[in-house]
């Protein structure tokens, strides 16, 4: 076969391969999405980079990128998996049972924590809500999906990963190496404040987790607690199901959240009656750190007008991925469906909003050796601030008369 048929041949493919992901092979006679006129423009493209770029380029290279762009340009978590990556990505899947403890995305082109279990792996190195991971051993994730990302992070329980971390105060990336782990799942803790107010922290909504705070709820009421702080701050791990539970413990009517695609029918989530638990006054704390569940809830109760909402603005985490297996043992990870508030808002593209937005006043935490010209001041990696203005004014807002009942 000429070199020239092997060109055409392989336009043909990747021509079919764009084909297949803006919307299958069916003609259309009268297509008003421009498919056809961008197929066209890519083929050109291409073509024009085989014979005018300055040196020989590796077509599979080229193309494997445009396509990884393309893909990548849709949302976070989109992504084409070439025939190497998807092998890894399969086997990352069947035996990666040691992770770092640590929910990541991707923003401003790179992978970005969302958040950190306490006590895991990611926490005890330093990492923390809002670090960007420049590079994982080495790789940029600017040039990695962030399926690559998350097979790269995960591995087996002991060995070790290095990311490169940037943080806002840091002119340079700093190394960390990251000893993977099984990461155990923080309960629900609860306490009771002053005036009747109890405190509840939801650190994930992994399986299970709602009924722990449910059980927390009821142990609080019969315990004499008259108003409900719920703490969803850093809370992005967990499935949507235990969000859904939640909120449905604080509702008796009303749409929780739904379900919808291009392709995939509206599915609804409505409040069941039989599972409300408690009428108290309530006001849920939210971050940076919190997504997917536990924006869920947040919405449900924020636009059901159940609870206020104090903090900052959430993450946006909030949709389902479908895997499209391609004929050359490559595969596409599309979206195919995205969490909606009730009002009709997309979590995953405009997040959650409190009605009372409050700045996180956090102390800084101090990466290892970070700190190497200040070692007299072991007191900045306190992770939890000595004074808490979001927990503070959640409880002026319940001490005032939340409407919110």
């Amino acid at each position: 076969m000429s070199k020239q048929v092997k060109i055409f041949v392989l336009t043909l493919s990747v021509a079919i391969v764009l084909f297949t992901i803006v919307g299958g092979l069916r003609v259309k006679a009268a297509s008003d999405d421009g498919a056809y006129r961008q197929l066209g423009v890519f083929s050109e493209v291409l073509s024009r980079i085989r014979t005018e770029y300055v040196e020989e380029p590796n077509i599979p290279e080229v193309t494997d990128g445009a396509l990884h762009g393309l893909l990548e340009s849709l949302d976070a978590n989109s992504s084409y998996l070439s025939p190497t990556e998807y092998k890894e990505y399969k086997a990352h899947k069947a035996d990666g049972k040691g992770t770092i403890g640590a929910s990541v995305s991707k923003r401003f082109g790179y992978a970005a924590v969302i958040s950190t279990i306490p006590g895991g792996p990611a926490d005890k190195a330093g990492i923390e809500s809002g670090d960007i991971f420049e590079a994982v051993e080495s790789k940029s994730t600017r040039e990695m999906s962030l399926a690559e990302i998350d097979g790269a992070l995960d591995g087996q329980v002991g060995s070790n990963v290095t990311v490169s971390v940037v943080r806002a105060r840091r002119v340079e990336p700093l190394k960390v190496t990251i000893t993977r782990d099984q990461v155990k799942m923080p309960p629900v803790t609860d306490k009771m404040m002053d005036n009747g107010i109890a405190y509840i922290k939801v650190e994930t909504f992994t399986k299970g987790k709602a009924q722990e705070l449910a059980n927390k709820v009821k142990a609080e009421q019969n315990a004499g607690a008259k108003k409900l702080i719920i703490d969803l701050r850093d809370n992005s791990e967990g499935e949507e199901a235990e969000g859904i539970a939640a909120a449905n413990l604080f509702l008796d009517h009303g749409t929780i959240t739904y379900l919808q695609g291009q392709k995939y029918p509206r599915e609804n989530f409505t409040a069941d009656p039989q599972k409300k638990i408690t009428d108290l006054p309530m006001v849920v704390l939210v971050n940076k750190g919190t997504a997917g569940p536990a924006e869920i809830l947040a919405g449900a109760l924020l636009e059901n007008n159940r609870a206020d909402i104090v903090g900052d603005k959430t993450f946006g985490v909030g949709s389902i991925q479908k895997v499209i297996d391609v004929p050359d043992g490559s595969a596409l990870i599309l979206s195919v469906a995205k969490y909606y508030t009730p009002n009709g808002k997309a979590i995953q593209d405009t997040a959650i909003t409190p009605n009372i937005i409050v700045a996180d006043n956090s102390n800084d935490f101090l990466l290892p050796d970070e700190d190497e010209n200040n070692p007299a001041e072991p007191e900045k990696k306190q992770r939890t601030p000595q004074n808490d203005d979001q927990l503070q004014r959640a409880i002026q807002v319940l001490q005032a008369g939340s409407k919110k009942a």
